[in-house]
């Protein structure tokens, strides 16, 4: 240990011999109840006499009266300190320990529940995956719910040897022997400490549902988000003769490496997540894929976010970080995942969709899509019944024992969307004995579509659809209807849409830093699927499938995990900031109709940077962007000094010491070298500048580039300066400053959006969305 450590080494070593004097008893018999809290542990701090942290944290030194601590987890890697269970008294005496740098609950996180990779732009033999060669030497942590490893889709046939850098390993456990794992499936773990904590060991199947204490996967979330971003090719694929074809992952090569950290029904602990990125980047992953958040109006600051502190240690280390933005959409400031150096991906449609018919008694006809497989209606015509118009908002949602058999046998029910899972309120009318089920959606879903695998038959329409049928059933003196399955129609226009319920901005944390960072594929999405349940996730569902259909940002969060393993591949040299880079600039911003994206939640409106970032993925330049717009820990430590985080703060996130040096100039969260433009005017101060450095990644070390600036009206001006970067052998990067000059405008003003492009006129454009908004000073 440095000398500078000396006195505090005597400290620690007089807390060890006399802790059981100095703490209280651990809540008074144990009576109080405990919780799981995160602690983070100034590394540095261990005395020499441990031979490691664990010991150290074992010892007297963490001890109370009523006797050593007992950790749950230990972390050394992305994060230095442990989890474990205790009473709140006792936490806030370990906030007070001396070597404590930061201590916070565990909280439960949720999931954010193949023609996509052609539809990104991605072509066999050609471009990115053949310049990549499918991402063979690539490897792709999953954190999510496990693995079914059995599944074509993670067959290692014809892939080379693993990596030899690889340090991962396959934990055995209940239907799981560690033969499990092979050259695709290079790794698999489970952590379920914070997870057995907070619920008790025997939750694990406590509400009747398999579940099983191994990395095998029994909720099917694992083994879809692992096999969309890298799943082996896999012929005569579909989901019972749905989106029938070839199925491969983003990065059909990559090896998988799955950490279960969710578990089916109870959702993921924050101290079993941070496990599993410290065991992941211990392994030696190249690539994190992370389909789990907080949910709408989650802002905790980054040095108490436990994803937020993870990313940053693998980001640190050079792996890419890929977060779903959450599905709380169309609603403003839902997005969530917010930190500034991992990639945060909201969801768009494809060209395909499944579409489904009403037909009413009066002959008119209504539009709806659904994955029912099951016999068609026997008959061409069935009464129409909505329990809402008598049965209140119970009814009118189909929640479990809402609806009088006796009003629903052998009709054609109308069950409202919300509250309850789309494929549970099938069941329910299923088991009152109606015939079919039609779901409307209603304002906060809009016109916003997802297929789902009903267990009768079934389709969703969307909330004007669902007006008029509601309608329609209650002024007909005798409303009938029928529905026909359309099968899989592919290319649908426009495409790509985002999704209604994609999250959207702006960031409710720094709003600087517009999030999400883009879109990618993610409704109605084919990829493996486990074999302990049934394509809709129910008990009561016996059908078991190779494959199924799912939509989230879930589903696009392993796109832009797949897509970054190709671009790590085929530029190894690239730091995690430079592949994000290239995904935002080269992002597509028009639809297969040369039109402006739309948003699904509201027809005929052009979405903004505030749904879909920088725009939806397009690999077919990603692979040679031009310019990339590169950071590391440096700049995100400014970053956090410039939004008024202390430094003590900032080393919970970094492990580092820091420093936040003083500047004439007030700084700004808006410097960040980031690839989109965020500018925030507070009150009367109605100009801003900031600055961005480019890096030349072009074939051609000579090249010069030309800004190109264009703005909605709002009489916002935006000039670039210089506005030509001439880059060389010798001169790699280069500075600009980006000054911005708006009119007053009160608060509620409605922001301005832009994008700047830096042509050289060769080919390469590098684009950069350019939001600015108003707000009123704190």
């Amino acid at each position: 240990m440095a000398a500078s450590h000396c006195p505090f080494l005597f400290l620690l070593l007089a807390l060890a011999l006399s802790a059981p004097a100095l703490l209280r008893a651990d809540g008074g018999g144990g009576q109080e109840a405990r919780k799981t809290y995160i602690f983070r542990v100034d590394h540095r701090a261990k005395p020499s006499v441990f031979p490691t942290h664990a010991h150290w944290y074992a010892s007297a030194a963490f001890a109370s009266a009523a006797g050593p601590l007992e950790p749950l987890h230990v972390y050394d890697t992305v994060f230095h300190g442990f989890s474990a269970s205790v009473p709140a008294s006792r936490a806030e005496e370990m906030r007070r320990h001396p070597a404590v740098l930061a201590a916070f609950e565990d909280r439960v996180r949720q999931l954010h529940t193949t023609r996509s990779p052609q539809f990104m732009g991605l072509r066999a033999r050609l471009g990115l995956w053949s310049l990549a060669d499918y991402g063979s030497d690539v490897i792709v942590g999953v954190l999510d719910t496990g693995v079914w490893p059995e599944r074509r889709s993670l067959s290692d046939r014809n892939l080379p040897p693993v990596p030899s850098r690889w340090r991962g390993g396959c934990d055995a456990g209940p239907g799981f022997p560690s033969s499990s794992c092979n050259k695709k499936l290079v790794g698999a773990r489970f952590f379920s400490q914070g997870h057995d904590a907070h619920y008790g060991t025997a939750a694990v199947a406590s509400n009747g549902s398999v579940e099983f204490m191994s990395p095998r996967d029994a909720d099917g979330h694992g083994t879809h988000t692992a096999t969309t971003a890298a799943g082996s090719v896999a012929y005569e694929a579909s989901m019972e003769g749905y989106a029938s074809g070839v199925a491969k992952g983003v990065a059909p090569k990559a090896r998988v490496a799955a950490y279960k950290v969710c578990w089916k029904g109870a959702g993921c602990l924050d101290s079993d997540i941070l496990a599993g990125f410290d065991r992941a980047v211990a392994d030696g992953v190249d690539v994190i894929s992370v389909s789990i958040g907080g949910g709408s109006g989650v802002t905790s600051p980054f040095y108490l976010d436990p994803i937020a502190i993870g990313s940053y240690g693998a980001v640190s280390r050079g792996v890419f970080v890929a977060t779903s933005a959450g599905n709380e959409g169309p609603t403003a400031m839902s997005v969530t995942n917010l930190a500034p150096w991992l990639a945060t991906v909201g969801a768009g449609t494809i060209d395909r969709n499944f579409p489904a018919e009403i037909v009413l008694g009066d002959g008119r006809r209504l539009s709806g899509v659904s994955l029912y497989s099951g016999k068609p209606l026997a008959n061409s015509s069935l009464p129409l019944y909505y329990p809402g118009r008598s049965g209140g908002l119970s009814a009118s949602l189909c929640m479990e024992n809402s609806i009088d058999p006796s009003l629903v046998k052998g009709k054609i029910v109308i069950c409202d969307r919300g509250s309850s899972p789309r494929v549970a309120k099938g069941m329910v009318v299923k088991e009152a004995g109606g015939a079919a089920m039609v779901l409307a959606n209603g304002e906060a879903n809009g016109e916003g579509l997802v297929g789902d695998a009903h267990v009768l038959a079934a389709c969703s329409v969307g909330e004007k659809e669902g007006d008029a049928l509601k309608a329609y059933a209650a002024n007909a003196s005798n409303p009938t209807a029928t529905i026909s399955f359309g099968g899989t129609v592919v290319g649908v226009k426009p495409a790509p849409v985002v999704a209604s319920f994609s999250a959207r901005g702006p960031n409710g944390l720094v709003p600087e830093i517009l999030k999400p960072d883009f879109i990618a594929p993610g409704v109605n999405i084919l990829a493996a699927w486990t074999g302990a349940t049934g394509p809709t996730g129910l008990e009561g569902d016996a059908r078991r499938t190779e494959f199924n259909i799912l939509s989230g940002t879930s589903m696009a969060c392993p796109h832009a995990s797949g897509a970054a393993a190709l671009l790590r591949s085929a530029h190894p040299g690239w730091s995690p900031a430079a592949i994000r880079s290239a995904l935002m600039t080269t992002a597509i911003v028009v639809d297969n109709r040369a039109g402006p994206v739309g948003d699904e939640a509201e027809a005929g409106r052009a979405a903004t940077p505030f749904d879909y970032g920088a725009g939806h993925i397009g690999l077919g330049k990603a692979l040679d962007p031009g310019l990339v717009y590169d950071a590391g820990e440096d700049d995100y430590v400014a970053f956090m000094c410039s939004i008024g985080y202390e430094a003590n703060a900032i080393e919970v996130v970094t492990h580092k010491p820091v420093s936040c040096p003083a500047t004439n100039r007030k700084p700004s969260g808006s410097d960040l070298n980031y690839p989109s433009i965020s500018v925030v005017l507070y009150g009367g101060n109605q100009s801003k500048t900031v600055i961005r450095t480019a890096t030349n990644v072009g074939a051609d070390a000579s090249a010069t580039y030309s800004a190109r600036v264009q703005m909605a009206s709002g009489g916002v001006s935006v000039s670039v300066k210089p506005e030509k970067l001439v880059f060389s052998p010798t001169a790699k990067k280069q500075s600009f400053a980006v000054t911005v000059v708006a009119p007053s405008a009160p608060p509620s003003a409605a922001p301005v959006y832009g994008y700047l492009v830096l042509s050289d006129g060769g080919g390469h454009d590098v684009r950069s969305p350019i939001v600015v908004t108003w707000l009123q000073p704190m």
